[in-house]
């Protein structure tokens, strides 16, 4: 079978050595993922991106990947939905057959935001139904074992590999609206808890991010975001929201050598916004 092939872009060379490391990010082209992938290509990582994007948001896309490509590092582009089974296992493959034998996946960003905002209860609009608690849990939580298993088993991952998923303040406080992706958000840090309890063996360490609340598209989509804004602004002893890339520079650190002993854990980065 002939081998497919990714398109040609320049090899990064640090410190005199090929990188071979690469970083997956599931959700990249906006808000947390893109401002992670910017950070991450900053410091030499290749960059795998995997979005669903409308076309008429492509020529933006495109526009920040080459602003990535222009550090030196190879980016590959993918708008596929992130959730189907069949192109999760089909962009695997591919990956498997075209990464030369020496590079890996170190970086597993789990970023999806794709979830219903009804409210629970509601006199005169639709309310949660059982279907949109499962599709909910299934992008914003369970999708992560998705990847995760399947990398695994077509062994990409790198001796050292970091996950890094995304939560919030809604996995202990009530906020109205957001009732099922609260619930993914719990079951996210129990799954990202076990990921790095069982596949510790092989060398996976993850964690999950509590980022404050920050402005991104998907926030804007939150009912009432307004007041949540303003409530954070209040609680916030820094006297500013967060910035993704308050939660890349966050990201970073994690890939560190340093943090090599840090896993199963949620970490804060919100300038203080919780501590009240």
């Amino acid at each position: 079978m002939e081998q497919k092939s990714f398109e040609s872009d320049k090899d990064l060379s640090q410190e005199g050595q090929e990188q071979t490391s690469w970083a997956l990010i599931l959700g990249g082209s906006q808000g947390l993922g893109l401002a992670t992938a910017r950070k991450l290509a900053g410091h030499g990582y290749h960059l795998i991106i995997v979005h669903r994007d409308r076309r008429t948001d492509l020529e933006e896309i495109r526009h920040d990947l080459e602003e990535m490509r222009s550090k030196g590092v190879q980016v590959k582009s993918f708008n596929i939905d992130a959730l189907n089974n069949e192109k999760r296992r089909d962009l695997i493959s591919r990956l498997g057959e075209t990464l030369p034998a020496d590079h890996s996946i170190k970086i597993l960003i789990h970023s999806i935001a794709k979830g219903s905002l009804k409210p629970m209860y509601a006199q005169d609009k639709p309310t949660l139904s059982e279907q949109d608690f499962k599709i909910t849990l299934d992008a914003m939580a369970l999708s992560l074992y998705d990847w995760v298993k399947d990398l695994v088993k077509a062994n990409l991952f790198a001796a050292d590999t970091r996950i890094v998923a995304f939560t919030s303040e809604g996995n202990t406080k009530a906020i109205a609206n957001y009732g099922a992706v609260s619930v993914a958000k719990v079951a996210l840090e129990a799954l990202v808890r076990n990921i790095a309890l069982e596949f510790a063996p092989i060398g996976i360490k993850a964690n999950c991010i509590q980022a404050g609340v920050t402005v991104t598209r998907s926030f804007e989509m939150i009912p009432g975001n307004a007041q949540i804004k303003s409530n954070a602004l209040k609680r916030n002893p820094n006297n500013r929201l967060t910035m993704p890339e308050d939660v890349a520079d966050a990201v970073y650190l994690l890939t560190l050598n340093e943090a090599k002993w840090i896993t199963g854990t949620v970490i804060k980065v919100d300038g203080g916004e919780s501590l009240q």
